[in-house]
């Protein structure tokens, strides 16, 4: 899949509006992501007005790109669907993959801004989309056009930190 080789992370977008279409795929394709014990606890907001686009660029000092994106969609997960508490990220961070993977599938750019790796950005997202309190804030992935950056391979393997068998 060569996705996965050529995926970047693309901060500068053209200004330009993704298809319906492919942000219905990129939702698709975040929600066939493996869930630990099937839980699925994923829920996702999709924003595409510019003004709004502006404000989540304010929930976190990284996430100044998300102003200049396409759309940008809020990654989050409800705990009364917590099957294995514990698990809730891991499942998430396969959905976030799935949708950058299709993004560059569909000749897109995105990038994925964490939210739960800081409280404060946490509760900036929480505030600013006022979620009730079931509901985890995760990550923002941002998508468009690319504007410059393009998904190129950069080869990243490192031989000498596979281990065989032991340490």
């Amino acid at each position: 899949m060569e996705e996965i080789f050529m995926r970047r992370s693309v901060r500068k977008f053209k200004d330009q509006a993704v298809e319906p279409e492919k942000i219905e795929k990129l939702l698709r394709a975040a929600m066939q992501a493996p869930s630990a014990a099937n839980q699925q606890p994923w829920e996702f907001i999709v924003i595409q007005d510019k003004e709004r686009l502006a404000q989540v660029a304010q929930a976190s000092p990284y996430a100044k790109p998300a102003a200049g994106s396409a759309a940008t969609f809020v990654l989050l997960a409800d705990e009364n669907k917590l099957k294995i508490p514990t698990a809730w990220e891991q499942d998430m961070s396969t959905a976030a993959e799935n949708m950058l993977l299709e993004a560059v599938h569909l000749d897109l750019g995105g990038v994925w801004f964490g939210v739960a790796t800081a409280d404060f950005v946490a509760e900036n997202v929480r505030q600013l989309f006022e979620l009730p309190k079931n509901i985890r804030p995760f990550a923002l992935i941002s998508v468009g056009y690319p504007d410059g950056q393009k998904n190129e391979f950069v080869d990243r393997y490192q031989a000498e930190r596979v281990h065989y068998e032991k340490w």
